[in-house]
């Protein structure tokens, strides 16, 4: 396979599940917005959407007086197009990846990138109130479920479907950590918080964020116990969203690609496994946040060994 094809392929994934995870984000934090107490400010609210997408410099680089209002972040996150991870910005290179690998993909899929494309491209167009972002959201996710369906169900198995599988697993688990770190910092409840309707709240919607909520309620039957949320969404095999999951998956994907020759890719790959191999009692001893902070600096170099021996 050209290694262009297989650049497309990877990050068309990429971009898939960006804009997926992001609009799921945005969704759960206007539902937050509403139920929330009304105590806590705008910019406690909207802060933890920016610093999980990785856009909050370029945020306060386009808005100079460093306020985080509603209307600015549903603009900026959800269509601003200096925002590399805008869910506009995610689309529009999803369909420039999928047009590269065109002959790779099935006729379904790709009537499905351009109806995606050109149904979001116009809607994202014009002032976003809190309204009519909550229904593309919504419409969103599920556009993004029936274009994975269709993958599955259309798609040749081979390198080209494997390549693909790679760059949404890993997306879905550089997000998994990003906001399992932010979120989980924000809200770990003091003593006095533990057990109030606050509290069950948030963990709620730090689960929902990850289409986890009844998952995990089947799970565990003791509550919201920061531990145990960690511990489902780190390291829970049956999960689809856990970070566990996503690690062997993108496993699976280079099995069938294969690493012949590719030293730096193996031993990246082999660096980020141990991490996952660990137990909950081993994360938490060693500190939640200084694991997922490791989890992201070797999710990083996996990335940078695979572009350099497969995409280069």
């Amino acid at each position: 396979m050209l290694s262009r094809i297989a650049d497309s392929m990877y990050w068309m994934a990429r971009y898939l599940e960006r804009a997926g995870e992001t609009a799921r984000l945005m969704e759960i934090n206007l539902l937050y917005l509403v139920e929330a107490e009304e105590d806590m400010g705008e910019e406690d609210k909207w802060r933890p959407i920016l610093q999980i997408t990785s856009a909050e410099p370029l945020y306060i680089e386009q808005y100079g007086d460093g306020s985080i209002t509603t209307p600015r972040v549903l603009q900026f996150v959800s269509a601003g197009r200096t925002n590399t991870s805008s869910i506009r910005t995610c689309l529009r290179l999803f369909r420039e990846n999928a047009r590269v690998a065109r002959d790779r993909i099935s006729k379904e899929m790709w009537e499905a990138v351009n109806e995606i494309w050109m149904d979001f491209d116009e809607r994202l167009k014009g002032t976003l109130t809190a309204e009519r972002a909550g229904a593309l959201f919504v419409q969103l996710r599920n556009q993004v479920a029936r274009f994975n369906g269709l993958t599955a169900s259309t798609m040749m198995r081979g390198e080209a479907f494997a390549f693909y599988e790679l760059g949404g697993c890993f997306e879905r688990a550089d997000m998994t950590s990003r906001i399992l770190d932010v979120k989980y910092h924000i809200i770990l409840p003091d003593l006095s918080m533990v057990g109030s309707a606050l509290d069950y709240y948030q963990w709620a919607a730090l689960l929902k964020s990850l289409s986890g909520f009844e998952a995990f309620r089947r799970s565990y039957h003791s509550g919201f116990m920061p531990a145990d949320v960690a511990e489902f969404v780190v390291l829970n095999r049956d999960f689809p969203r856990s970070i566990v999951f996503s690690v062997e998956h993108i496993g699976s994907a280079l099995q069938t690609i294969g690493l012949e020759q590719k030293d730096a890719t193996r031993t990246a790959f082999e660096r980020l496994s141990e991490m996952v191999s660990e137990t909950s009692e081993q994360i938490f001893n060693a500190g939640l946040h200084e694991f997922l902070e490791s989890l992201l600096a070797r999710l990083t170099a996996f990335h940078a060994a695979l572009a350099e021996e497969f995409f280069q």
